[in-house]
């Protein structure tokens, strides 16, 4: 009953420092986004470094918060072949909302600041939307098979679109996240799938190659990040009220130049079936090797 009521009260404190850091941080990332509405290159640029610096500094005292509040053990390996300078597109296996406060945890200072692919429509989200846009969060347009069908001069123009947006990182590093899985494991999900993985549900080549058409030349590596945790995987309470005893992180670095030269993928993906099929085994076996380290890893659970 003590024991409970601890982990009530962390909980409770942890959650009102969220809270309070990130309105402290997202006051000036609002403010400086209205400034970044002048149209000078340069000043976007400047005005830019800024916020990338808010937003490393709101994920710092988060970090914060959480060695404080957690008192969890982090088993984290691969870090060292990380830099501030590269250009990344990271994937991961997804099986909580506590992935991304694990990914910002890991990687903060360590590369350049996690953004997300999103639709274009959610530019139009109040607040949100222009914070978004201020912290170079691409914005992408799909158009659908059906549609194209209606409107045929309208093929490559999605993609065009978002390359367009994505060419402000030619100046400055940006590592790009996608949870490949498309949505967090479940034992439900994962038998309705019928998935051929023991810890995983299948991976979607889509939204990686989606990635590496509009920004391929301009992605220096890929970051293929497995996160485990041992003793079960956690809610958002279960982590911020301290309950999470531990998380391993492993980290493995692939040049993009390699996916490229070995056939992996080309730019013909959309276009071509072959291409697709050797682009999707290429990353089912990648989703196999991460199950078997899954496995390695719960072998060893006990030690924990």
């Amino acid at each position: 009953m003590i024991k409970r009521l601890f982990h009530h009260l962390i909980g409770t404190i942890s959650v009102i420092f969220y809270f309070v850091n990130t309105v402290l941080w997202a006051t000036p990332i609002i403010v400086l986004s209205v400034f970044k509405l002048i149209p000078l290159a340069l000043w976007r640029r400047f005005i830019s470094y800024l916020l990338d610096a808010c937003a490393t500094a709101w994920i710092t005292v988060n970090n914060l918060n959480q060695r404080i509040s957690s008192g969890t053990t982090w088993h984290v390996t691969g870090l060292e072949k990380l830099t501030r300078e590269d250009w990344y597109l990271v994937i991961a296996n997804h099986q909580s909302w506590v992935d991304i406060l694990v990914l910002q945890r890991v990687f903060n200072r360590q590369i350049p600041f996690l953004k997300f692919f999103l639709k274009k429509e959610l530019i139009y989200v109040p607040i949100l939307g222009l914070t978004w846009w201020a912290l170079d969060f691409p914005f992408m347009r799909r158009y659908s098979k059906s549609f194209l069908a209606k409107h045929p001069h309208l093929k490559g123009k999605d993609m065009e679109t978002t390359r367009k947006a994505c060419e402000r990182f030619r100046f400055k590093p940006v590592s790009i996240m996608n949870f490949v899985e498309g949505t967090r494991f479940t034992n439900n999900k994962h038998s309705k799938q019928n998935s051929p993985f023991t810890h995983l549900l299948k991976p979607k080549a889509g939204g990686v190659a989606f990635v590496l058409s509009a920004m391929g030349s301009q992605l220096h590596k890929l970051i293929d990040v497995t996160i485990q945790y041992p003793h079960g995987i956690p809610t958002f309470w279960d982590f911020v009220s301290g309950k999470v005893k531990d998380i391993r992180v492993h980290i493995d670095v692939t040049p993009i130049k390699e996916i490229m030269d070995n056939g992996y993928y080309s730019d013909d993906y959309f276009d071509d079936p072959e291409v697709r099929a050797r682009f999707q085994r290429w990353l089912n076996d990648r989703w196999h090797k991460k199950d078997e380290l899954l496995t390695s890893f719960n072998a060893t659970k006990k030690s924990l």
